[in-house]
């Protein structure tokens, strides 16, 4: 990524309206201009790197200010008997404490669907359910004070089995079921039936900024919310709800946030509201911050999945039909989860012909925190057990899975999805494979992979190639729409607003360069404004992968209106007898130029300046919402998203069968994002989603107690991926040459979600090289997150069978060895 000079716009005076204008003094235009389509780097790299980036604990609160912590429920069920308060209101530097009962307006905060108290009343479901809270001088008197409550709760067992509680149908939304053909007849008729299951666990978002919020009263009864959040208006709604007070009382803003991944869609706001609820009260600015330990155990995670299949192939191995069904652990509430597990459902087909097929999700309830979105948003959990199937496809017939999975990709004849969309850019998703395949060299090293494992009697190596075919769009149609505020100031500085955050993903860096495009300026010359619901209202998550898409479009909308209303002015007011028209108009580095430029042509910043001496409207406001999508959920059929964007990843892995140690040596990928906006951040984006997906499935591991009290709720127990995880060959390259098929932000594509799902191949790689130990047609089970301890116990499951030893000591002709 490089480093951008940045270079300052300089205002002029207003020209001669004459259409000669070649005396126009050009000085403040850079002779140097810097591409606004270009791999610009983050708009605050270097605020982050200098650590001048403000996050929300960085704000300055005033010297009045309340901390908050919150009272939580030892027990993950229960009925509460008694809540003694007396003792923390005794407690030193105590101001004021809250349960349900001082809620002046709503109690329930579900995002969608009811179930969300915002305190437990009588009823607890889950283990660190917010009891009450309690505000004080102090950030550590708060914390004291809250573990001086008495509580008796008559204690109940939870409910921790998300596959019991789907039998028992205790679910948080109706079961949901997707089908294209007879999938009975397929199974009944076909050559060969394969079934398998799988457990795909959850994971922690482990945001580098955890929950946090800062809010202050204002003067006119209502508040302003700083939080680090992805769905500002979501949180200005539930505020205002909560306090019993308009939605235009409340004012959230979102300059960036320290990491959100789906964590801070739905679960930011009960802080905010909880925060609210005290400056009302008191009149003060409240601060709320969660600690690290206290932040894994109040919210919920992705949702993990028990899910399994009956595929009917035939003799080559193509998919003729069969039945799947995924089982999501929704926790104790819906939140998300009916979204959620229906794009695991959308994505069970990966980029796979399914034929005639029967897709059911159901969402279970648990004793719980609240599952909820997170990066793929159940994508993820869908793939994997179409991509669990094309491994053991290939083993039960003895072929390699990449021929399997080739042969299985759609492709003209068999492009229409299990729900009814036709899949668009088939020549894509194969191309894209083909020089993967080539790039990766696949085939020699897999000849490599076989010689070797068949004379390693320890080290086994694995190899896998997967693709990504994921959806762009939200589920939900009425959330793809976006708006944004622009503004020109009379030295030619532009401003711009819009509906989107920024979690470092570098949102607005492109929303910048869009405008910056629009307008022929410098990039320098745009700035953007923090993420506010006075400014741009209405607004939709950040999530979905659709940042870009929705909101770049908006500030495109903005600046295209903008420009429109200067070329007007030009035509009419400078240059009227020139015979010009609309068409002939353009800006570019930095002036306004007509025709060949020769004669007509006049700076940005002279043409700002006469515009508003002419009295012409230097704002306006965009507007975009998604073409043609739909979903009849009755029917279980439609177009429920815009595009699809397409990966593949190679990975290969090496085992130490001693001990389940492994590593990861060598990770190729190739992806697809349309005409790249800023290619630097698509592949840090892609680079980063992969090992995010990675420590997925391989080392972040989920651990409750009988109880169901969470035990992995910090770094000591919670193991994300470390930089001595990363693969010691690491090649990432963008798909060129294949721009959007839709009319999407310059025919882009959305890079955040993904990337993630590329991953998988490190987690088929790893049963690849457990398969070189298993009988022939055999490919073993590995649940997720394969940690070693995992993968050694499959080793001893598949020893066990062939009659081997087991793990351990090795036998005397065996060396030990380390992967």
């Amino acid at each position: 990524m490089r480093t951008l000079t940045r270079l300052s716009s300089a205002s002029s005076s207003p020209s001669d309206t004459a259409c000669d204008v070649t005396a126009v003094d050009t000085k403040s235009v850079s002779a140097k201009r810097v591409d606004a389509k270009a791999a610009q780097q983050h708009e605050s790299a270097i605020k982050h790197v200098t650590g001048r980036a403000a996050y929300i604990d960085d704000l300055p609160a005033p010297a009045n200010a309340l901390h908050v912590a919150i009272g939580i429920s030892p027990v993950a069920h229960g009925r509460l008997r008694r809540l003694d308060l007396d003792p923390v209101r005794a407690m030193p530097g105590v101001v004021d404490v809250i349960t349900i009962h001082e809620v002046p307006g709503h109690t329930d905060i579900g995002p969608v669907f009811p179930g969300d108290p915002i305190f437990v009343d009588h009823e607890i479901s889950y283990a660190g359910q917010c009891l009450f809270a309690v505000a004080a001088e102090s950030h550590d008197a708060a914390r004291r004070a809250a573990r001086a409550a008495i509580i008796e709760i008559d204690e109940q067992p939870a409910s921790l089995d998300p596959v019991a509680a789907a039998a028992r149908d205790d679910v948080v939304r109706p079961t949901h079921v997707q089908q294209s053909g007879d999938w009975q007849r397929s199974l009944a008729s076909a050559p060969h039936v394969i079934e398998g299951e799988q457990f795909v666990g959850g994971q922690e978002h482990f945001y580098l900024e955890g929950q946090a919020c800062l809010v202050t009263p204002s003067e006119d009864e209502g508040v302003v919310v700083h939080t680090s959040n992805q769905h500002p208006s979501e949180t200005q709604k539930l505020v205002a709800e909560v306090l019993g007070i308009p939605f235009h009382a409340v004012t959230v803003e979102v300059r960036r946030m320290g990491g959100g991944f789906g964590g801070k869609e739905t679960q930011a706001s009960p802080w905010a509201c909880i925060a609210a609820l005290f400056a009302r009260r008191t009149q003060r600015p409240t601060r709320l911050r969660l600690s690290r330990s206290d932040d894994m155990r109040l919210t919920g995670k992705r949702h993990s999945f028990h899910s399994r299949y009956r595929l009917a192939v035939d003799d080559n191995g193509v998919i003729q039909g069969g039945d799947m069904t995924l089982i999501g652990d929704c926790g104790f509430s819906p939140d998300l989860s009916e979204a959620i597990v229906d794009r695991a459902m959308f994505h069970a087909d990966n980029a796979y012909s399914l034929g005639a097929a029967r897709v059911t999700g159901h969402r279970a309830r648990t004793h719980t925190a609240s599952n909820t979105a997170f990066r793929g948003f159940g994508g993820p959990q869908g793939m994997m057990l179409i991509e669990q199937a094309m491994d053991d496809i290939a083993h039960r017939l003895g072929e390699d899975p990449l021929s399997i999975r080739k042969r299985n990709l759609y492709r003209p004849g068999r492009a229409t999805t299990h729900y009814g969309q036709d899949i668009e850019q088939l020549d894509l998703l194969h191309e894209l494979i083909s020089r993967l395949e080539a790039s990766s060299d696949y085939w020699t090293r897999r000849a490599e992979i076989d010689a070797f494992n068949a004379q390693s009697p320890v080290i086994r190596r694995g190899l896998a190639l997967t693709p990504v075919k994921f959806g762009i769009s939200f589920t939900a149609k009425h959330l793809n729409q976006a708006g944004a505020l622009l503004h020109v100031y009379t030295d030619g500085s532009v401003m711009i607003n819009h509906g989107g955050t920024e979690m470092g993903q570098g949102l607005h860096t492109k929303v910048c360069q869009v405008v910056a495009r629009e307008l022929g300026l410098e990039l320098s010359s745009v700035r953007i404004s923090a993420t506010r619901t006075d400014k741009v209202p209405n607004t939709s998550p950040t999530a979905a992968s659709s940042g870009a898409d929705l909101n770049g479009q908006a500030a495109r909308d903005a600046a295209l209106k903008l420009r429109e209303r200067l070329f007007a002015f030009a035509l009419e007011t400078l240059w009227p007898e020139a015979g010009l028209n609309s068409d002939d108009l353009r800006l570019e580095g930095g002036m306004l130029v007509a025709g060949d430029g020769d004669n007509c042509r006049i700076s940005w910043g002279e043409l700002v300046q006469a515009a508003y001496l002419g009295r012409v409207s230097l704002s306006a406001k965009g507007f975009y919402s998604t073409p043609l999508i739909h979903y009849d959920r009755a029917a279980a059929k439609g177009r429920p998203f815009y595009y699809f964007a397409y990966g593949a990843a190679v990975s290969e892995v090496a085992v130490d069968t001693l001990s389940g140690e492994y590593q990861v040596t060598r990770v190729d990928i190739l992806h697809d994002v349309g005409d790249s906006l800023n290619p630097a951040l698509d592949i840090g984006q892609i680079e980063g989603g992969f090992i995010q997906g990675m420590g997925w499935l391989t080392s972040e591991e989920l651990k409750w107690n009988d109880a169901g009290r969470l035990l992995s709720d910090g770094p000591a127990t919670y193991k994300i991926p470390a930089f001595g995880d990363l693969p010691a060959t690491f090649n990432v390259a963008l798909l060129e040459g294949h721009p959007n098929s839709q009319a999407s932000i310059y025919r882009s594509k959305a890079v955040g979600e993904p990337p993630f799902m590329l991953a998988i191949s490190v987690w088929s790689a790893l049963r690849d090289a457990l398969a070189s130990l298993a009988p022939t047609g055999h490919c073993p089970r590995l649940d997720t997150p394969a940690t070693p301890e995992r993968v050694l116990m499959a080793i001893d499951t598949l020893r066990q069978k062939t009659g081997e030893h087991t793990s351990g000591t090795p036998r005397e002709d065996e060396p030990h060895a380390s992967a």
